[in-house]
């Protein structure tokens, strides 16, 4: 090993052998081009989907899925001392089963026997596997490990299947690993907690083509959710209108206008430990939409008339779908942010409330935010410009000291 290399990142990435193997390959691409050092072990079922030599040359490590070459290295433990992160992309339901029972019977599964480093697990199988009631025990059983085991996406699965069992993204499977690697050994504090996470922007219809609408890309709501995902919790998004990849391991509602979302948050939150409404939702909505699309005459257009939505926030403050449960509002301002991100915090009665100031060029669709957390009993927390994930983390380390134990 070089110099360089033993100061990178150490990552073991495990292959299964399931069709999504191939999708494995990207993965080792984001992982090696950001500066990690990869070691691929594929199972020998994960071989038959992708070669050995596929590998090798996209890592640039050696590879094997047997314990005997090398023996005189004992490979299990060596790997497994010296990793820095595992991720299992992707993994079958028969490894998720191995894990539970401590088998060692290949080299993936007895380099998972030592490592102390963080694991990040995504499953990738059919429906009936996933749904079944062993693979849902054994998925219980590793999450009380505190291994981070991510929920498959919804999509098309082999042949003419489709449903829950897909292989999240390789790009978003990477951003939840990258912050679980971040964090290091720090305990999940999140495991065995339900959050729900309202991202985007609202769109109230004027006619078939047209609505009023807002900037919000829904990036600050999917990092909230990759980093909630990296500190273990069940998430639920309800994503109104993005163009961004589905957060790997999240469960995703979407929705259009601000009454879709009120409907699907409540529903959500009746079972959340946590509500964190970074929506921007639309505060008016025309009184009527017009069935076709309206046309320009040479006459001024009539005012459009406008009715006042829900304050979706004064609600989940006010009907809490559990005890305490904490709820986070977001303040997005152009004036005066904190002392009308104060006013806010009042009227709705949230334990906190994210104030950023934004505008045609500031926070909206960008990479990096920087926020004033104000709290209900008076303390504020600062978090000065850096990416929206570090935001989020900030806004979880809030939530969880006020979660009941």
């Amino acid at each position: 090993m070089t110099s360089e290399q033993s100061v990178r990142p150490r990552v073991v990435l495990g292959v299964c052998g399931g069709i999504a193997a191939y999708k494995a390959c990207e993965l080792v691409r984001q992982f090696t081009e950001s500066g990690h050092d990869v070691r691929v072990i594929p199972t020998e079922s994960a071989t038959r989907f992708v070669g050995e030599a596929t590998w090798a040359a996209l890592s640039g490590n050696p590879v094997t899925s047997d314990v005997w070459t090398d023996a005189h290295h004992v490979p299990h433990v060596a790997i497994g001392r010296q990793a820095d992160l595992v991720v299992v992309a992707p993994a079958t339901a028969d490894l998720l089963a191995r894990m539970v029972i401590g088998r060692a019977d290949d080299l993936l599964a007895a380099t998972l026997l030592t490592v102390t480093c963080p694991v990040v697990v995504a499953p990738a199988m059919h429906t009936e596997m996933w749904e079944h009631a062993a693979t849902r025990a054994n998925v219980a059983t590793l999450r009380e490990r505190g291994i981070v085991v991510l929920d498959p996406a919804v999509g098309r699965l082999t042949g003419a299947d489709s449903g829950i069992g897909r292989l999240p993204e390789p790009a978003e499977i990477f951003a939840v690993a990258r912050l679980v690697l971040e964090r290091g050994t720090v305990p999940l504090d999140l495991a065995g907690r339900h959050v729900v996470i309202s991202a985007g922007g609202t769109r109230e219809p004027i006619d078939p083509v047209r609505f009023l609408g807002n900037r919000s890309s829904g990036r600050q709501g999917y990092a909230l959710a990759r980093a909630a995902l990296a500190r273990g919790a069940e998430v639920t998004v309800v994503a109104a209108n993005t163009a961004l990849p589905d957060p790997a391991g999240a469960k995703l509602v979407r929705v259009g206008t601000a009454e879709e979302l009120r409907l699907a948050v409540l529903d959500a939150a009746t079972s959340a430990d946590a509500v964190v409404m970074a929506a921007a939702v639309a505060d008016f909505r025309p009184v009527t939409k017009a069935t076709s699309k309206l046309k320009k005459t040479a006459a001024d257009p009539e005012p459009l008339a406008l009715a006042r939505n829900p304050d979706i926030l004064a609600e989940l403050s006010a009907h809490r779908g559990r005890a305490g449960q904490v709820v986070v509002g977001f303040a997005a301002e152009t004036d005066d942010a904190l002392a009308n991100g104060a006013l806010k915090l009042a009227a709705k009665g949230c334990d906190l409330i994210v104030v950023n100031e934004v505008g045609e060029h500031r926070t909206f669709d960008a990479e990096e935010n920087s926020a004033v957390i104000l709290a209900a009993d008076g303390s504020s927390t600062v978090v000065p410009v850096g990416s929206k994930e570090a935001l989020g983390h900030a806004v979880w380390d809030l939530v969880v000291a006020r979660l009941p134990q």
